[in-house]
């Protein structure tokens, strides 16, 4: 046994990986890179990820490391804090007051962050705020390292805060993350596809099984250079298909090279006899205390792994000692103790005899079941384990309720799926537990595929039918939610709705969804009968946070078509509500009819609505709400001019809402329209075609029809009439398909000017009367404006132009008052080309420029003419601006009315003066 505890417990050089630790080190260190390393158990993330750590290159840097657990009690972003704590007593370099918001999560880092923030009220936005001032610290550490292992047991928030990280991290951060692919939850590592951004290196390492001639070499330094036959390590690499940790653990239980290699078995079984040999020798205390360790499966102190083997603490210390000594146990961190690979705790877990390990189930239960607060994820495992179904199935429904609670809907929808694959469960039991399972997928704004969630929910032939139809109608609003299901999501619902004959209330919800007239581009006579059924149940209810939910649908429905009566019916309103279930029903309701205000043109109004609904959901802690208000404020400072900082809070938000379609796609389309106002057309047709013009059927109806109105603008501005007419046509359809003219008031203008750009004289004034007719009767103020617009257009008559153009400036439509007072010629062109400079209407002010030029009249700016020097002047941060887009000399030129010559030297004075030497350069200069 003596040459046996003289083997290595590791190899102590790096075998097999030399490349890989090659590319780590010259990367790493020089610049922020983000390394994704995958592979199987075993074979060998940790230890390359060591070696990078140890390198000197590497070693003065900041280094943090977090591990993911397997058996891990619910706390979001749980690896990163982990890593965060060894700042303890760090002095960190200035820091914004945002990095106040991980106070809550690291009372270790006190004395050096800011005071905490008050609370936003919004859970996303609070989120995204930790996710800031994550970054925060980080880029106050200096060159810093952050290493994440095993990421296969994350949490969702430790995925999403990673991905914010990798997306942009600061210049002095590197991120590494290790994972098992086949235990991916989806198979991607952050829960989405990644890529990193072009300033990021980034290196993807997969790791593969050793090959027989890197297995002699391992060999060989384990056996202390002992001699390593080709046939020995042929059987040997036969025998361990090639993993280093198996080999390491196989060698170790031999005496020598010399020792005969087992027959062929499984790899577990193969750790599992391995470790047998090992422990053989080593005292019963010894003996009792790895399989405490064993059966606890998460790193543990003294006291509890001698009360889990029922021992005394004394006892316990001297038998982790020795554990120590013989490379079974180690401190994993600070006095807790565990294994050095899951293999090898599942290989001695898989060698207790069954009786034996109930026993130790039950003990750790009773090890656990005191501590404060109780560790319910481990209680529910081992009450499952030890066979106490009971207490399992209680344990397990309470571990999943405080998941929920604290925002870890990864931990409780895994641990409702076990519940529900329980046998025998009472139909009661299972609907229960179905429809939490259904809440936590519909509420988890951050969950993976939760919509799959739900459909494994309602594939479970024991839910009573009113339990399945409350599941299908939480999907169906998941539907809506996500891109390319609301026309999924309406026969969904209305199945749900056949469904809950037994709940009239939830019946009632769903007719609400199917009334909801701006999803998808089903008919308007179609979504009246669900109205007026929502209207018919609202008669006889008294639950006042239905009716308030309901309310919610019906007045914003109803708001959105131009219904005169509705702003005028809405006394009975209440200014706010003391329950929170209530205050989050009508903070939905202000918010909807903020939104159908802004679609109808009363601009005032919605922004009324705005601040109160916000305030009361902001309460009420209704991310969901929050999210649809912000879009909807971004949209209504378009249409009112508010541009400053416009198209960075979209950007903002567009980041953090990307998977929301009626936020994303709303964001995109106000991205587009401002981007058309600077003539940068890449960009506009990227996002306008994100607006849900491709796919009307699955989209929010006003916005799919701005959308399709912003890309007739863009083409027009680039005179391509045929585009032009193509998209006009397919928006038009769209509108009479639907049946709302009402959403008509930014299509119908720019659809009037294709139309007669094209000859079809006729055609556009018969448009401009069915247009009439459609809005006639409607409370549509934006439409009445535009309406005299498009009189303007067929008639040419000043007058009808500039009765648009005091309609639109009465709704405070700044930038739509412009532009009729350019064809009502009620401005001077000079005055009007420096107001659109200020706005940031750059391809306008450069129209209004060309146009007086070309009338023989000089147009002097009055930004002045003073010396720039070094600086760029405004008209070269325009063209710096779009050669960033990508566009050429001869587009730049057409957007801002120059000539190409003159660009041309407008782009050599940019490259010289920005240090650039090429146009590519500049883009990421600029960018």
């Amino acid at each position: 046994m003596a040459a046996h505890h003289l083997l290595r417990t590791s190899a102590p050089v790096l075998v097999g990986r030399s490349e890989e630790l090659q590319v780590l080190v010259s990367t790493v260190p020089r610049r922020s890179t983000v390394v994704m390393i995958e592979g199987e158990a075993g074979i060998g993330k940790t230890r390359l990820v060591d070696e990078l750590l140890a390198h000197p290159d590497v070693a003065r840097l900041k280094v943090l490391v977090g591990h993911c657990q397997p058996l891990r009690e619910p706390f979001p972003y749980g690896a990163v804090i982990e890593a965060l704590r060894s700042l303890a007593g760090t002095r960190l370099q200035k820091v914004s007051p945002v990095a106040g918001a991980l106070r809550p999560l690291l009372p270790e880092l006190a004395d050096v962050l800011p005071p905490q923030p008050e609370p936003i009220g919004d859970p996303h936005a609070e989120r995204h705020r930790t996710l800031r001032a994550t970054r925060e610290v980080l880029a106050a550490i200096g060159p810093a390292v952050l290493v994440v292992e095993d990421l296969q047991w994350a949490d969702d928030g430790t995925r999403q805060l990673l991905r914010f990280l990798m997306a942009d991290p600061p210049p002095n951060l590197s991120v590494v993350i290790t994972y098992r692919r086949e235990d991916l939850a989806g198979h991607l590592p952050l829960g989405t596809a990644y890529r990193p951004p072009d300033h990021v290196a980034g290196i993807l390492l997969q790791l593969r099984p050793l090959d027989v001639d890197a297995v002699r070499t391992l060999a060989a330094s384990i056996l202390d250079q002992e001699p390593v036959s080709a046939e020995f390590a042929d059987r040997l690499h036969e025998r361990t298909a090639g993993i280093p940790f198996v080999v390491e653990e196989l060698l170790r239980s031999l005496h020598g090279a010399a020792a005969r290699l087992p027959d062929e078995v499984e790899v577990p079984v193969l750790l599992r006899d391995a470790f047998a040999d090992r422990l053989d020798g080593l005292p019963d205390l010894a003996h009792r205390t790895v399989h405490a360790a064993a059966v606890l499966g998460v790193p543990a102190g003294v006291e509890q792994l001698a009360a889990v083997a029922g021992i005394d603490p004394d006892q316990a210390e001297l038998a982790l000692i020795q554990l120590a000594r013989a490379g079974v146990l180690h401190e994993v961190r600070p006095n807790r103790y565990g294994f050095r690979h899951v293999l090898a705790q599942q290989a001695v877990y898989d060698s207790l005899e069954g009786p034996g390990r109930r026993q130790l189930h039950l003990a750790a239960i009773d090890a656990l079941r005191g501590t404060e607060p109780p560790p319910l994820v481990q209680l529910a495992e081992h009450s499952r384990r030890a066979g106490r179904r009971t207490d399992w199935l209680r344990y397990g429904e309470e571990a999943a309720d405080r998941a929920t609670e604290v925002g870890d809907p990864a931990v409780a929808t895994g641990l409702l799926q076990r519940l529900l694959a329980e046998p025998g469960l009472p139909t009661a039991e299972v609907d229960r537990l179905a429809i939490k399972l259904g809440s936590v997928a519909y509420a988890g704004l951050d969950q993976h595929d939760p919509l799959a969630t739900l459909d494994r929910v309602l594939s479970d032939q024991r839910l009573s039918t009113a339990a399945r139809g409350e599941v299908r109608l939480l999907l169906g609003r998941l539907m809506v939610r996500a891109n390319g299901r609301i026309a999924e999501a309406r026969l969904t619902i209305s199945q749900a709705v056949d469904e809950l004959a037994e709940r009239p209330d939830l019946a009632a919800r769903g007719a609400a969804l199917l009334g909801t007239t701006f999803i998808g581009d089903t008919p308007l006579a179609e979504h009246l009968p669900w109205l007026r059924r929502v209207e018919d149940y609202l008669a006889d209810c008294d639950d006042i946070e239905l009716r308030m939910s309901l309310l919610a649908n019906l007045l914003g429905s109803r708001l959105s078509i131009g219904d005169p009566d509705v702003l005028s019916d809405l006394s009975a309103l209440p200014s706010t509500a003391e329950p929170q279930a209530e205050r989050r029903q009508l903070a939905r309701t202000r918010c909807n009819l903020a939104d159908a205000c802004t679609t109808i043109g009363r601009f005032n109004e919605a922004r009324e609505f705005l601040t109160s609904g916000v305030r009361l959901a902001a309460g009420a802690g209704s991310p969901f709400v929050v999210s649809t208000a912000r879009s909807t404020e971004v949209r209504l400072d378009w249409y009112t001019g508010n541009w400053t900082g416009l198209t960075e809070r979209a950007t903002r938000l567009l980041g953090e809402y990307r998977d929301l379609l009626p936020v994303a796609s709303e964001l995109s389309l106000v991205l587009g329209l401002l981007a058309i106002t600077r003539g940068e057309w890449p960009a506009a047709a990227e996002h306008l075609g994100r607006t849900g013009v491709n796919s009307p059927q699955d989209a929010i109806t006003p916005i799919a029809i701005g959308g399709f109105a912003g890309l007739a603008r863009l083409w027009l501005a680039q005179d391509d009439l045929a585009a032009a007419t193509t998209i006009v046509d397919r928006g038009l359809q769209l509108v009479r398909h639907k049946g709302i003219w009402v959403w008509a008031a930014d299509l119908a203008p720019v659809a009037v000017s294709t139309l007669l750009a094209t000859d079809r004289v006729a055609e556009a004034g018969a448009l401009t009367d069915e247009f009439a007719a459609g809005i006639a009767g409607r409370d549509a103020p934006l439409a009445q404006a535009a309406l005299s617009f498009c009189r303007g257009e067929v008639t040419s008559d000043p007058e009808h132009y500039r009765a648009a153009e005091q309609a639109y400036r009465a709704l405070d439509a700044v930038y739509f008052a412009a532009q009729a007072s350019e064809l009502a010629q009620t401005q001077d062109l000079p005055a009007l080309a420096d107001w659109y400079d200020v706005l940031g209407a750059t391809r306008d002010a450069a129209r209004c420029r060309h146009d007086l030029r070309s009338r023989g009249t000089p147009s002097p700016s009055r930004r002045g003419r003073r010396g720039y020097g070094l600086e760029l002047s405004p008209r070269e941060q325009d063209v710096a601006r779009l050669v960033a887009q990508g566009l050429t000399n001869r587009e730049i030129a057409e957007v801002l009315f120059l000539s190409p010559r003159t660009v041309e030297q407008h782009v050599a004075k940019v490259l010289r003066k920005l240090g650039a030497v090429s146009r590519s350069e500049l883009g990421r200069i600029t960018g």
